[in-house]
């Protein structure tokens, strides 16, 4: 019987050896390959285009006839009468009839103070004055008492029947009552004045709004001192509450003095509160304050608002563009008018262009510029509102350019 190692190994193929030749053939194959693409991708990388990341900004468009701005400026709205109501004299509270955002009329009683001691020191003042007023019909009697008297004597001085010396003492008692009423009279008028002033202490009790107005702080509560001066420490109010006018509400803005020279009485402004940015509100200067701050080398202008609105409150702030003053200023455009940032615009050989954003792209455009509105230029052609512009564009940008806008 065969043995089954031998019959296996029957079964094993013999290959031949490969020959040197053909495998040094295959690795310089290899290595050709290996070059030919390094080369071939570093002729990509060379010859590549790079985007160029860019700033850009959409064309803005003004309304036909609107004015072009020469200034901005930002400011706060605030209002020219504005009072902290106190009293006249140090008191306790003991009534407060306002409240915060309360309307308050002119006259109209916001707090009261304790008068229990100006009330007794006024009924004493009136006592006095009645004493004073009855002391004068006693006064009076003995007066005509007196003349009669007088009268008597002088006739029994022509019969010879009293003395010069009698006759002297009548007269001077007459005299001496005449004055006597005089004096009582008197009286009377520095009791009536008295009076009149206890009254005073008394209504200054009673404190009532100097205008008309909102109140927009409430200061005081009853129970505690208030004082028109500062005293007690922290336990003394010196105000009861804090009344402003709301039709008195105007802006306040400084401007660089470098650029004052733009702003003029009367010119007209639009405001925007940073609370309401889509709420334009037409205004005009009032005055510009004629004084410099050296520390911040500004000039205050003051602007009154055309007219008020209740979103209008003190202490807002705002951003105001002066305009073009209308003698200044062309006759109003028929049609909108195309604003860019004055970075976006180039010239070459006397005329304007803009590279405007198409895809990934950028294309030059050649436009026509007018005056400034304020850090913006005027296109009257060669954009439109549906544009982007690039901002400050690189040197060496050109038509076809790829882009990234940057974020």
């Amino acid at each position: 019987m065969s043995d089954p190692i031998d019959d296996l190994s029957a079964l094993r193929i013999e290959r031949a050896p490969l020959e040197p030749a053909r495998r040094g053939w295959g690795k310089w194959v290899l290595v050709l390959l290996l070059l030919a693409a390094a080369g071939g991708g570093a002729r990509w990388w060379t010859t590549r285009v790079v985007p160029v990341e860019v700033e850009v900004a959409p064309v803005r468009q003004r309304a036909a006839g609107t004015q072009a701005s020469v200034l901005n400026a930002s400011g706060y709205v605030t209002a020219r009468r504005r009072a902290t109501v106190s009293s006249k004299v140090t008191g306790k509270v003991v009534e407060v009839n306002v409240e915060e955002g309360m309307a308050v009329r002119e006259g109209q009683v916001l707090a009261r103070l304790d008068d229990s001691t100006m009330r007794a020191a006024l009924a004493l003042s009136r006592a006095q004055l009645e004493a004073a007023r009855r002391a004068v019909p006693e006064a009076e009697v003995r007066l005509d008492e007196a003349r009669l008297v007088q009268a008597r004597r002088e006739r029994l001085a022509k019969d010879g029947l009293v003395t010069a010396a009698e006759i002297d003492t009548a007269n001077a008692e007459v005299n001496a009552l005449v004055a006597r009423v005089a004096s009582l009279r008197e009286q009377i008028a520095v009791a009536e004045q008295q009076v009149a002033v206890q009254q005073t202490a008394m209504d200054d009790m009673v404190i009532r709004a100097p205008f008309s107005g909102v109140a927009i702080s409430k200061d005081a509560q009853p129970g505690e001192m208030v004082s028109p001066v500062s005293a007690g420490g922290g336990f003394t109010r010196t105000g009861i509450c804090t009344i402003v006018d709301m039709r008195s509400l105007e802006v306040e803005v400084d401007v660089n003095e470098s650029y004052i020279g733009r702003v003029s009485d009367g010119q007209p402004v639009t405001a925007v509160l940073d609370a309401y940015p889509d709420f334009q509100i037409p205004a005009r200067v009032i005055t510009t304050v004629p004084t410099a701050d050296r520390q911040k080398a500004t000039v205050l202008v003051r602007i009154g608002f055309n007219q008020l609105d209740p979103r209008i409150l003190p202490d807002m702030g705002v951003k105001v563009t002066f305009l073009r003053e209308a003698a200044d200023a062309a006759a109003p455009e028929a049609r909108p008018v195309a604003l860019v940032p004055k970075g976006a615009v180039r010239s070459e050989g006397g005329a304007s262009y803009a590279f405007v954003v198409t895809g990934d792209t950028v294309e030059r455009r050649a436009i026509t510029t007018a005056g400034t509105d304020g850090d913006r230029l005027e296109v009257t052609a060669g954009l439109s509102s549906s544009d982007r512009v690039v901002v400050s564009p690189p040197a060496g940008l050109a038509a076809g350019t790829p882009i990234v806008i940057k974020q």
